[in-house]
């Protein structure tokens, strides 16, 4: 009954109550049936329609599901072979990372099926840090009623089976392998199909309790509603959705590919409080709505989101991401005032590295984000960044779930970066750039505020990424390395190595200072040595194009090096932008089931996508600049609900014409590669002229926007 997009973490995220229509008789437990011998069933892609808000697929069973959704509720109809063993069966246990507990009851009086699962631990199966992630955080409760009589009842519990009952409980653990086989509990409703082949389901869920699940579905599900009903309105609500940007021309595949992105870029945040405003806070209590606040959400994931999708939420819905920053700080003010990296429903998870929080919530502010507690945040986060945790003391869950959010803080205002064998956190390089970035957020955010005190004690930790950064790293140059408390440099060395980073090598971590590249630049030996750096990250030897599984060039796959191709434009060559753009999303972006490079992180990957059909990405995370490289549509509206929009328009953008020649802005000369703030919070007309032949002299001159 609920999904995290691309949640990266094997096998994922929530997936909690999963529900199957079983063709044949239940003749033993479905828990024990740990190779999907007997309660499963093969399909075929060419027997499944999936369209937003919509999904139906013929089993080859025989049996149908067809279903369509509300914000917490949704319908489904069942169809099974006339005649046939017809079951419906409620895994209520079989969360994809496990659970607790879990409990059902059927009343066959009422038509209802209700439960809850007690689950949470995100990433808990992982290798590293997995264990100590094994722990509850949520419950989800459902109501579930039908439109026709049950012809049989059973639950079960383990690996027995238990005909004629209505009532089970039992968690399957979080334990993996033999230690989960066999255990759970869950139940099923069987129905006649002599006469009537179909039934139709009603279901509400809520993470508080059973009763707002009841008033959850009440509210969204109307007595005459069917799935056609709510697919329609959720169709209609798509489709507003999705005018938030709209392009003219372009290719069929990239038209698809566009709107397919734009799509996965509004799966998340999810909402996460009940149509009556109360919600599940991270303390585990039932809270209400902030004053103001019209929505509590949830799945934050961090480390991934604050480098592409955060921005674009703030672009297109400055209301949905006021909410979300507010429900970020509820959420943290319930944790003890830690702002958590990756929040999965209301759980901190500490998945990842850095303290994404801080360019979040600045980067918010930045494109004119107003709707939340803006002094109580800022105050919260500069807390974070000053003041030693004593959970930044913990080895817990590392190196990919470290418990300290600013990982022995102490040690790191002593040292000027994260040292690696006493830093307690995934990788002393990374968690330096990160903190570094987080820094500067923090520092430009407090000038926006008038915050002079806080300002001046953080924008100088925001070039502490200099500390780690090893000039004499290689003959060919300087490399972000880890180093040691003592001082001395992690040995041995290599640009591929993942030693002192997250998910990511040193070659692709070095870039990872977009709000400092001309200091970059300058530590590189100047522009035209970092450009030529940057020449061999995106190219093979053999001069073709670098997509990946290559720890020395660009990983178009994950994070850390998303922003890199837009580099060339602060290094004053910005035709190279252009090209480098055009060609990563051609390359790796696609239609159809590998249309993305890398898992999407909640929308991230999508992001990137439609930043690069626009021609244009934020250089740093935290602010509203935009760099510029060449649109993808003739024409495109990005409207900002409730406020201006910002037509780009590029006449000649085809495949072919991929270089800016020259810029408009508001009918006057703009010879800058870059958007200043102003362009995106007032709106305004952009024309961006394009050819088939670079134009080395247009948005040349190797200006730092900020």
């Amino acid at each position: 009954m609920t999904h995290v997009n691309g949640a990266g973490c094997h096998p994922g995220a929530a997936g909690d109550v999963p529900i199957m229509p079983f063709v044949g008789e239940v003749t033993s437990s479905p828990t024990a049936d740990t190779t999907d011998a007997i309660y499963a069933s093969d399909f075929s892609h060419d027997n499944e329609s999936a369209q937003p808000g919509r999904y139906t697929v013929a089993l080859d069973s025989g049996a149908r599901a067809d279903l369509s959704v509300t914000t917490r509720a949704g319908v489904g109809e069942f169809s099974y072979p006339r005649g046939s063993a017809a079951s419906l069966l409620f895994r209520v246990s079989n969360s994809l990372n496990g659970s607790e507990d879990a409990d059902i009851t059927i009343d066959p009086a009422t038509r209802t099926v209700t439960g809850s699962v007690l689950t949470g631990a995100f990433c808990g199966r992982r290798a590293n840090g997995g264990e100590n992630n094994r722990k509850t955080y949520y419950r989800l409760y459902f109501v579930a009623s039908f439109d026709r009589a049950f012809a049989s009842t059973g639950t079960w519990v383990n690996d027995q089976l238990r005909p004629d009952t209505t009532t089970a409980s039992g968690g399957e653990g979080y334990l993996t392998g033999a230690n989960r086989a066999g255990r759970g509990s869950g139940g099923y409703v069987t129905f006649d199909t002599a006469s009537d082949t179909d039934v139709q389901m009603r279901v509400g869920i809520s993470y508080t309790s059973l009763d707002a699940a009841r008033k959850n579905l009440a509210s969204e599900v109307k007595p005459n509603d069917d799935v056609e009903s709510v697919a329609t309105d959720a169709r209609r609500e798509w489709n507003k959705q999705l005018r938030s940007i709209e392009v003219a021309g372009g290719t069929a595949d990239q038209l698809t590919t566009f709107h397919t992105a734009l799509y996965h870029s509004f799966l998340q945040p999810n909402i996460a409080s009940d149509v009556d405003g109360t919600y599940l806070g991270s303390d585990r209590q039932v809270h209400r709505l902030a004053p103001g606040q019209r929505a509590q959400y949830s799945n934050f994931s961090g480390w991934d989101q604050y480098r592409a999708h955060t921005q674009l939420l703030a672009l297109l819905e400055p209301g949905i991401a006021g909410d979300y920053a507010q429900s970020l700080y509820n959420l943290a003010q319930q944790n003890g005032g830690v702002w958590d990296r990756w929040i999965h429903i209301n759980g901190p998870t500490h998945v990842m590295t850095g303290d994404p929080s801080a360019p979040t919530l600045a980067g918010f502010y930045a494109l004119g984000v107003r709707n939340f507690d803006v002094q109580g945040a800022f105050d919260s986060l500069y807390r974070q960044a000053t003041v030693p945790h004593p959970s930044g003391l913990s080895d817990a869950g590392c190196p990919g779930q470290c418990e300290g959010q600013r990982p022995n803080l102490a040690e790191y205002l002593r040292l000027g970066y994260a040292p690696q064998d006493t830093c307690h956190c995934w990788g002393g390089a990374a968690e330096t750039l990160e903190e570094s970035t987080a820094d500067f957020a923090l520092a430009d955010w407090a000038r926006r505020l008038g915050r002079t005190t806080e300002h001046d004690a953080l924008m100088p930790r925001a070039s502490w990424w200099r500390n780690t950064f090893n000039p004499t790293a290689t003959p060919e140059g300087g490399y972000q390395q880890a180093r040691r408390s003592d001082g001395t440099w992690v040995e041995p060395f290599s640009p591929t190595s993942d030693r002192g980073f997250a998910q990511g090598t040193s070659a692709t971590y070095t870039w990872m200072v977009q709000h400092d590249m001309s200091g970059l630049a300058e530590a590189m030996g100047g522009n035209d040595r970092a450009a030529e750096r940057l020449d061999a990250f995106f190219h093979r030897p053999d001069g073709s194009w670098a997509t990946g599984r290559d720890g020395f060039r660009y990983d178009p796959t994950n994070e850390p090096g998303i922003h890199t191709p837009w580099l060339y434009n602060v290094l004053g060559q910005p035709w190279k932008t252009q090209e480098t753009v055009r060609a990563m999303a051609s390359l790796v972006y696609k239609t159809g089931p590998g249309g993305l490079p890398g898992n999407d992180d909640l929308g991230t990957m999508s992001a990137w996508y439609i930043f690069a059909a626009l021609g244009m990405y934020p250089q740093t995370p935290s602010r509203a600049e935009m760099l510029l490289s060449s649109p993808m549509f003739p024409k495109a509206w990005i409207k900002r609900n409730g406020g201006p929009t910002i037509t780009v328009t590029a006449p000649q953008a085809s495949p072919t014409n991929i270089y800016v020649q020259s810029v408009q802005v508001d009918g006057h000369d703009h010879p800058q590669s870059w958007l200043p703030e102003s362009a995106l919070n007032h709106g305004g007309d952009i024309t961006v002229t394009l050819d088939a032949t670079p134009n080395h002299a247009w948005g040349t001159a190797p200006i730092d926007p900020r």
